[in-house]
């Protein structure tokens, strides 16, 4: 992935959730989460996450404080299992959702950071350091499709920390690579 790279992307979810609903056994089924927190606009803090989000501001997910996934792994994981329809790409539970860019790229090799990158829905843009992968858990199968958690692996989108306050939208919106993921030795 090239430094510099700014492509077109669609933010087509967002997530702020002050529960963990995926808790327990996949089998007992989800936590409700009463809020449904699927706004249209997210405020984003530096190094605290997503105002109103259940990670929010806690030391021990400052560096996975915003989950990202691509709305295209979804699409494709609907296709490879011949599902009806495309799943609901939030049910994974990723903060934010995008179309047009495979955020998985974004992610750190073992014991490394990830890209540094920006996202500007209009209101300016907003960088965030890539860490490690979001990866799928047993819950996928239960809430997405039986066969999803298999799936999703490579695929459940990256985890990362937010170094600008700024707010995101959905909609229309340009990711721009400021600094690639370091190549592995």
């Amino acid at each position: 992935m090239e430094t510099g790279l700014e492509i077109a992307v669609e933010i087509v979810g967002l997530l702020v959730s002050p529960i963990h609903a995926y808790e327990g056994r996949p089998d007992d089924g989800p936590r409700p989460d009463a809020d449904g927190c699927r706004p249209t606009a997210v405020e984003v803090r530096a190094g605290l996450g997503l105002v109103g989000d259940r990670y929010f501001g806690r030391q021990a997910h400052r560096r996975a404080a915003v989950t990202l996934l691509s709305a295209d792994s979804i699409d494709a994981i609907a296709r490879e299992l011949d599902l009806p329809r495309t799943p609901d790409p939030l049910l994974a539970r990723r903060n934010l959702v995008l179309h047009g860019f495979p955020v998985d790229e974004l992610a750190a090799g073992r014991d490394r950071h990830g890209a540094l990158f920006s996202l500007d829905s209009g209101d300016g843009p907003v960088r965030f350091q890539a860490h490690r992968p979001a990866n799928p858990c047993r819950w996928m199968d239960v809430v997405l499709a039986p066969g999803a958690f298999r799936a999703m692996r490579g695929r459940g989108g990256v985890r990362c920390e937010p170094l600008d306050d700024g707010v995101l939208r959905l909609g229309p919106a340009r990711l721009r690579v400021l600094e690639s993921v370091p190549a592995e030795t």
